[in-house]
């Protein structure tokens, strides 16, 4: 699918209302997950953004509704999504550079702009891991075409000297991660993502430095919601979370 048609899109509000992105109706829908992304990024404004894999555009979007007046970028491999991208900076008065593209082969001028941090939320499942989607842009979206390690490879290479990087991915791919990062990122540091008090972690963010010489840093896991794992009829997120995902405020890395 090159284009989605009106009637294809819901226009749905993040950070409380903050921002406004459209998505389609069928197929990959933002949740909170980007929103998280987002949070861990310690930008300042005045720098550039890059996100691999922008799809319409949640986390670095989301990240401009938080930090003013950064330059953003976005790769995105579906040219309906990146479309989608750039209606919604738009829409919420952003401007935001997308290229529709595999980011194996970037195009000339992001190969040849250096960035102070790197974005990706890559698909979860390797590639013949899980069901696949019926929804070819769900499909492509959770299951992997693209091996991880060119994420880190490509985000590697874009970084400016001393720039970060930031992921989101399932725990159990902590390991590939880790090892994509050698001899190409440094200062690795782990933040795991658990529902609930007594459940273990299912995602993880990884912050690793271009350069960064800094000791492994496994962070306390960041619990999304209250009440512990016998609570089954507590879905509340606690307070430090809500203020995320209403406030866009960002993640605290104890």
């Amino acid at each position: 699918m090159t284009e989605f048609t009106e009637q294809d899109l819901s226009c749905d509000a993040f950070l409380g209302g903050r921002l406004h992105l459209f998505q389609p109706k069928k197929g990959y829908r933002a949740g909170v997950d980007p929103v998280f992304l987002a949070a861990s990024v310690p930008a300042r404004p005045g720098q550039r953004i890059l996100e691999l894999g922008c799809g319409a555009g949640a986390a670095i979007l989301s990240l401009a509704a938080r930090v003013p007046d950064l330059a953003l970028s976005g790769v995105e491999i579906q040219p309906a999504y990146a479309a989608l991208a750039r209606r919604n900076a738009a829409h919420n008065g952003y401007v935001l550079d997308v290229v529709a593209g595999d980011l194996a082969n970037l195009s000339a001028p992001l190969r040849d702009t250096q960035f102070d941090h790197v974005l990706a939320n890559p698909p979860y499942f390797r590639g013949g891991a899980h069901s696949p989607a019926l929804d070819s842009g769900r499909r492509k979206a959770l299951g992997e075409e693209t091996p991880l390690d060119w994420w880190f490879d490509t985000a590697a290479r874009r970084l400016r000297p001393r720039g970060y990087l930031h992921m989101i991915q399932r725990v159990e791919r902590l390991p590939e991660m880790i090892s994509a990062c050698f001899n190409r990122l440094g200062s690795l540091e782990v933040l795991p993502l658990a529902p609930r008090i007594g459940r273990a972690p299912d995602l993880v963010i990884l912050r690793a430095r271009k350069g960064g010489k800094a000791d492994f840093r496994l962070h306390a896991p960041l619990i999304l919601h209250a009440g512990t794992r016998h609570e089954r009829d507590s879905e509340s997120y606690r307070p430090e979370i809500q203020d995320v995902l209403r406030n866009g405020g960002a993640l605290c890395w104890s």
